[in-house]
């Protein structure tokens, strides 16, 4: 087995590395404070196994804290530094909706639009789809990124180069899956197409637009399109664990790295120049900001199950409005979370994949190590009226790690839970000693017809969160191992 020089190294890379505070640095912060983020986000990367992090804290627009930890190269051993360029992934949709809306505001681009305006060669279908709904992921156009869809040989294979008007075709081929407004759906499809939008009004291509008329105005000097050919100093390379090893990122074409989706480079540095703009009006007025940040609701007037608005998720956080996106991408992943009635914001930017990186976590837990009240409320123990999943999950786990056969403990659904490598990833996500404690109960509620129990399990201080769903007949559908936010 190979996964425990694997850990090793890890462990190793989760230290801080080139860890630089911003000017003014840690002393905006208290030193208990400083010395709390450190001990936390070092504990944590060594936890999920995050080769590199970078983390930005920001008061009323201003860093007080800009850090990178660990390596954003493994092989050549670079450290981490504020100027590392991770990739956005989704986080970068904010950039695009403010580039929509300030279209918008110069007139050449009407919310209540139909879409077919812009893409006259679209389906009758696409008619009642407005502007709006593509902002607010409520268009009812099917996702792109599905797994058939993307895998080798599908049609929007990530490994293939399309041009712009390729890409166009293979979406306007695809299914509508409700009428436009009547639900939420996050689809990164909306957004691919208003990069494409971005295109036809200005006669520029989307990232162009961008630089143009955000990024190089507030002095946002590293961030951009991705690219693989150009030579890009200080970025990163991006990670995923698979069968319990850590991995290069599989690779993903040029035409994939540039849709309006979420294909940005960035880093802590200029993500602070992006926030204290924000606060002003430099880009757009303060009313459209105000609907870019209320929730959009759908037909029947009422807000969407998310809180989503235009490029961004309003929420609420011990009762704080926070305005936030996270981001998943192959070998990174992200969120950038402000805290608008604290004025604080907090970004976490990361170099491992989605599947095992938790940067939201990490970004509420160091917002409540700044602000006290936005800690997050630790997780509450409830009675277990079925201690016999409990036990069940214990013995498939067991079983499962000493190379058992347990095909027959999961229904037929369940079939990628049994991958050799994902046997590996749970063996790898699993505290030590286990099996010594108990299986605490911290959730569990019954949708559409499986049974979904949260427990926590393995020490304190280093406990995990073991997610199982049960059909009707006590068969596993899903097992999921991840990160417990409670460590802290």
């Amino acid at each position: 087995m190979h996964l425990k020089p694997a850990c090793a190294t890890l462990l190793c890379l989760a230290l801080p590395a080139s860890a630089v505070c911003a000017e003014g640095g840690s002393e905006s912060l208290e030193a208990s404070q400083a010395t709390a983020i450190d001990r936390y986000i070092t504990a944590e990367m060594a936890r999920e196994r995050i080769p590199g992090l970078e983390i930005g804290i920001y008061r009323d627009g201003h860093a007080v804290l800009e850090k990178g930890y660990g390596l954003a190269n493994v092989e050549l051993q670079v450290p981490v530094a504020p100027t590392t360029l991770m990739q956005s992934a989704s986080v970068g949709k904010q950039f695009d909706a403010t580039a929509v809306m300030m279209l918008v505001e110069q007139g050449k681009v009407g919310l209540n639009d139909s879409i077919v305006k812009y893409f006259p060669g679209a389906p009758s279908s696409w008619h009642a789809i407005k502007v709006k709904n593509l902002l607010s992921h409520t268009s009812g156009l099917a996702e792109y990124e599905t797994h058939e869809r993307i895998q080798p040989g599908g049609v929007f294979d990530l490994r293939m180069d399309f041009s712009e008007d390729e890409l166009i075709a293979k979406i306007e081929a695809m299914p509508i899956e409700f009428e436009p407004g009547d639900k939420w759906a996050y689809r990164n499809t909306n957004y691919v197409l208003l990069g494409a939008l971005i295109h036809h009004v200005t006669g520029k291509f989307y990232g162009d637009y961008l630089h143009e008329t955000i990024f190089a105005p507030l002095g946002m000097n590293a961030t951009r399109v991705i690219s693989e050919r150009d030579i890009i100093p200080g970025r990163s390379s991006g990670y995923a664990i698979d069968g319990g090893l850590l991995k290069n990122q599989k690779y993903v074409s040029q035409t994939f790295n540039s849709t309006a989706d979420g294909s940005l480079y960035f880093d802590v540095v200029d993500l602070e120049k992006w926030d204290r703009a924000l606060y002003g009006t430099s880009l757009v007025s303060k009313s459209t900001l105000e609907r870019m940040w209320t929730p959009f609701a759908i037909n029947n007037g009422q807000p969407g199950p998310t809180g989503y608005g235009f490029g961004w998720t309003i929420a609420d956080v011990n009762g704080h409005r926070v305005i936030e996106h996270g981001g998943a991408a192959p070998g990174f992943a992200c969120t950038i979370s402000r805290y608008v009635d604290d004025r604080l914001t907090v970004a976490v930017l990361t170099n491992l994949d989605a599947n095992h990186s938790e940067p939201g976590y990490i970004e509420r837990v160091v917002a409540g190590l700044v602000n006290p009240a936005l800690m997050p409320k630790l997780t509450t123990p409830i009675k277990d009226s079925h201690p016999e999943i409990a036990a069940h999950v214990r013995a498939v786990l067991k079983a499962m790690l000493e190379g058992k056969d347990v095909s027959a403990d999961f229904s037929a659904d369940a079939a990628s839970v049994l991958a050799p490598t994902y046997i590996e990833e749970v063996r790898g996500a699993l505290p030590a000693n286990w099996q010594d404690g108990t299986f605490v109960l911290t959730k569990r509620e019954d949708t559409a017809g499986m049974l979904a129990s949260v427990f926590r399990i393995g020490p304190a201080g280093d406990s995990r969160i073991v997610g199982v769903g049960t059909d009707a007949s006590g068969k596993l559908k899903a097992l999921v191992v991840r990160v417990d936010p409670d460590n802290r």
